[in-house]
């Protein structure tokens, strides 16, 4: 399959989750793989990805989107043979264009070298999961997949979505936070000591649920 001239894939967030991630998790729709494949990225390392990205978006210099298949139950191993994938901020939601949370982002950093000693390069990624509002339990955040957007920092801006601007304090909003913050803490297993010999990279997950619990304590 060929691209045509001048096509370049520049998805919003929102059609990320809630179309092809979506379709991805149901098993719906093999085509997307023309333009992003099934990748393990975290075998691979950052700047080896873009010539592995879809045969529709090689010729992007931009950014570059990969399928990863999660673990059940296990932590993430974010580590490749020159470096590793540390989570930098907190995460946070990915709305649809009526206001409801559909998924949440994690934003990274590739770092070369063997933590906590790395030295922090320009690659960067943006790891999304979708939240299904349908589970009998209540919004449940999905493990099957993420979808993953690879980057370099360019120093220039990017409009990589269009978030609603409104602050987003509905109650189905808010509901659905407190749901998934559930959904997430019970499933990590995890709890944090606060000593100082943990390693980042092996316990980024850890980081990330206690990052996110101080996250929503700022949301209004």
């Amino acid at each position: 399959m060929v691209a045509a001239v001048g096509f370049r894939f520049f998805p919003t967030e929102e059609e990320l989750v809630s179309f092809y991630l979506r379709n991805q998790v149901d098993g719906m729709r093999g085509d997307m793989h023309h333009v992003i494949p099934v990748l393990n990225i975290y075998d691979v390392e950052p700047w080896d990805l873009p010539k592995l990205a879809g045969e529709l978006c090689r010729r992007d210099t931009q950014q570059w989107f990969y399928f990863t298949p999660e673990a059940q139950g296990e932590r993430p191993n974010r580590t490749t043979a020159s470096g590793y994938w540390k989570a930098a901020g907190s995460p946070g939601y990915v709305y649809s264009s009526d206001d409801r949370v559909i998924g949440m982002k994690k934003t990274m950093v590739f770092y070369k070298g063997k933590a906590p000693c790395g030295r922090k390069t320009k690659w960067k990624m943006n790891e999304y999961r979708i939240i299904d509002p349908s589970a009998s339990a209540g919004p449940k955040l999905r493990h099957e997949f993420s979808l993953c957007r690879v980057y370099v920092v360019s120093g220039n801006a990017r409009a990589f979505d269009r978030r609603p601007v409104e602050g987003h304090n509905n109650a189905a909003t808010t509901s659905a936070r407190a749901a998934v913050m559930v959904e997430i803490t019970s499933s990590s297993g995890a709890s944090h000591s606060g000593s100082d010999r943990y390693n980042p990279a092996e316990a980024s997950e850890e980081d990330d649920i206690w990052e996110f619990v101080k996250y929503l304590e700022q949301l209004p």
